[in-house]
């Protein structure tokens, strides 16, 4: 199955530690959507979400991951879905046309928590790595973000970094 990633599963090393069989696609294009850093994580931060504006003018910039049908239930653990974040169908421009795949999106919306710094960094990792406009990246790291004080987490968050 096809899954849209815009946030921290941008990240090969993030999403392959999660479902192994995660296969880049390419880089897709969401319309009508932007990329906010938004939902109320049970961690006490924020994390991304692909809004959805109606807007034209907005679109999501993203990576297309095939994964295997038996490993959408680890995935969905993670992202716990169901506890902050669904899922849903998009269309999605890409260089070789349209597509279609689910992704995930935030139901439980902050205005005041702000990403941890681990967590911005797997965005960008993921960002970086799979060549996304430097315009699109400048915004991302444009993003404030504060320090996790579980610093235990943090360094297990960018362990997977490391060789």
């Amino acid at each position: 199955m096809l899954c849209f990633t815009y946030g921290s599963n941008m990240s090969r090393a993030r999403l392959q530690a999660r479902v192994p069989s995660a296969r880049f696609m390419g880089v897709a294009t969401l319309a009508k959507h932007r990329l906010r850093f938004h939902k109320k994580a049970n961690d006490g931060s924020a994390k991304c979400d692909a809004e959805e504006t109606g807007n034209p003018q907005d679109q999501v910039i993203g990576v297309i991951y095939e994964i295997a049908d038996d490993e959408k239930p680890d995935l969905d653990r993670h992202e716990a879905l169901g506890l902050g974040y669904e899922q849903k169908m998009v269309e999605l421009e890409t260089a070789w046309g349209h597509a279609q795949a689910w992704m995930y999106y935030a139901t439980r919306l902050t205005g005041t928590l702000k990403p941890y710094h681990w967590y911005k960094q797997h965005v960008l990792v993921g960002a970086r790595e799979n060549g996304l406009p430097p315009d699109y990246i400048a915004t991302i790291e444009a993003t404030e973000s504060i320090a996790d004080p579980d610093r235990q987490r943090h360094e297990r968050e960018l362990s997977i970094y490391r060789g």
